[in-house]
């Protein structure tokens, strides 16, 4: 597991490959014009933290009259959770509205139409995560928001947090 200050990395999240939606109004928030992703990449602004978490899932194998146990590689899973500053609804919308999974469509976050789930390239966004010191950029593909959280505290600030899976294996490659 890592984390990065929101000050030293660059997150964008982009639509799925094929989701057939223009960078002109792409996953539009309902009719103010705030974007969440689109093909082109939409960067994720006031961040204060990145935590990126790479795992593995493995299984023991026990084969009848062997000493040995077998470790078998059942899934790659990568998690990434974004906090930022909070200034709109969107995230909010996203998480609880219809496009917690990708969209097939280029329409408005409250009227989209669900990916279908079985095509790996129109399923969930990409999200890119590049060091600001650096020209690598961590691309997770196929990743769905799996939790969206908002944080008041005592002195008014507000924060909110969300947090995308991938089962996809991370590509790492230089911008």
């Amino acid at each position: 597991m890592a984390y990065f200050l929101g000050r030293d990395v660059s997150v964008v999240i982009k639509a799925g490959d094929d989701v057939g939606v223009t960078s002109a109004g792409a996953l539009a928030f309902d009719d103010t014009g705030v974007q969440f992703a689109d093909t082109s990449g939409i960067t994720v602004t006031d961040l204060t933290g990145v935590d990126l978490g790479i795992g593995v899932m493995d299984e023991d194998v026990t084969y009848m009259g062997s000493r040995t146990v077998l470790k078998a590689e059942i899934k790659k899973e990568t998690t990434v959770t974004l906090t930022r500053k909070k200034k709109d609804n969107v995230w909010d919308v996203v998480f609880n509205g219809g496009a917690r999974h990708g969209a097939a469509s280029n329409a408005a976050i409250s009227s989209l139409v669900q990916p279908d789930t079985t095509s790996a390239t129109s399923y969930g966004y990409q999200i890119l995560i590049t060091l600001k010191a650096s020209e690598e950029v961590f691309k997770i593909p196929n990743a769905v928001m799996t939790a969206h959280t908002v944080t008041l505290n005592a002195d008014g600030t507000t924060e909110e947090t969300c947090e995308f899976m991938s089962n996809e294996e991370p590509v790492i490659a230089t911008s």
